[in-house]
């Protein structure tokens, strides 16, 4: 029995961040086998990328869980794959409050969280006390008091710290809230980030007996060129993956609605429709050469469908959980079981 229609006007009722704090304790409180039988069966409808098995193709984007609080709740609603993060080398408050703001209207959100998490350690003592053994994303970035010219230093902090707990690492470049980080992206900037990250990668393969694959998460707010070198870059670094996208700066479509002139990075529905482009642009100029996981603006089934359309092998889902509910995983999985792959 789906719960969540009759929540949502009293969490949509409280700040949001307020709702989102108040959700995960009670994610944290509620016994897995309950949630299990609260919600229909996810369809198993394995899935292979980045070396590893996926049970299903939808998974939870990093964002929602920043310190890896919830692990079993998400795994019992049914998801492929959970991403946790972004978290940093140290722990860091984010933000002045407040920071997070609904469109309804628009089903969309607009974060200027700025990474605010517990830490890198904590993060790990979390994962290390969950029962979860699926496909885990440890998503990393940058310390908001680390100079952007010393970025390099902070994500291999953390891929060393997370590399032999994570089934995968996800780095983030893209996210709007913290200064600088999207320069990240540029030409030169990537590339000596790609390179450092690359041969750390090695250097923890050899050093654990295991190859843990990267993603980098990427903006939906780049245009043909960038699009391009980005994408050399990444087949010539062999990154493992790339998730297209993180949220907007763009603000197309709802200037005129409450809230819809905040700072920060914009979700939900109204991202898809640059996500899509910038997911199916990257599909083009990779050719096959590198995965990817499609993000941003999934509110339906049809939406998760039209990202593997776009050349996604994976989805993940954040604001379409805010608006739609863990009925969502399902519908998203049932709506790909015949999808080309």
């Amino acid at each position: 029995m789906d719960l969540y229609p009759l929540l949502r006007p009293v969490l949509f009722n409280l700040d949001p961040e307020t709702a989102h704090n108040l959700t995960l304790d009670a994610l944290r409180h509620t016994p897995t086998a309950l949630l299990r039988t609260m919600l229909p069966a996810v369809p198993d409808d394995p899935r292979q990328v980045m070396g590893l098995t996926f049970p299903n193709p939808v998974g939870l984007a990093a964002g929602l869980d920043k310190n890896g609080e919830c692990l079993d709740a998400w795994a019992a609603m049914g998801f492929g794959f959970i991403e946790v993060g972004t978290v940093t080398p140290r722990p860091q408050p984010g933000n002045p409050q407040p920071r997070m703001f609904r469109l309804p209207e628009a089903r969309g959100i607009i974060n200027r969280m700025g990474f605010n998490n517990q830490g890198v350690d904590k993060l790990l003592a979390n994962v290390a006390e969950s029962d979860f053994k699926g496909v885990l994303g440890l998503n990393i970035g940058k310390n908001a008091d680390t100079p952007i010219e010393q970025a390099a230093d902070d994500y291999l902090i953390c891929l060393r710290k997370v590399y032999p707990r994570a089934s995968y690492v996800a780095v983030n470049i893209s996210s709007p809230n913290t200064k600088n980080l999207r320069a990240l992206q540029g030409g030169s900037e990537l590339d000596a980030l790609l390179g450092a990250l690359k041969a750390e990668q090695a250097k923890l393969a050899d050093r654990h007996g295991r190859y843990t694959p990267f993603a980098v998460k990427i903006a939906p707010d780049l245009d043909a060129e960038q699009i391009a070198e980005m994408a050399d870059l990444f087949r010539r670094h062999r990154v493992d993956a790339v998730i297209a996208t993180n949220t907007t700066l763009g603000r197309a479509g709802v200037e005129h609605l409450k809230h819809g002139g905040e700072t920060g990075g914009l979700s939900g529905a109204p991202v898809k429709a640059a996500s899509d482009r910038v997911l199916k642009a990257f599909a083009g100029a990779l050719a096959g050469e590198v995965p990817l996981i499609g993000a941003g603006g999934i509110l339906q089934g049809s939406d998760a469908r039209d990202k593997i359309a776009a050349g996604a092998s994976l989805v993940q889902l954040y604001s379409g959980l805010i608006y739609r509910g863990p009925e969502l995983v399902g519908e998203c999985a049932r709506s790909l079981r015949n999808q080309p792959r």
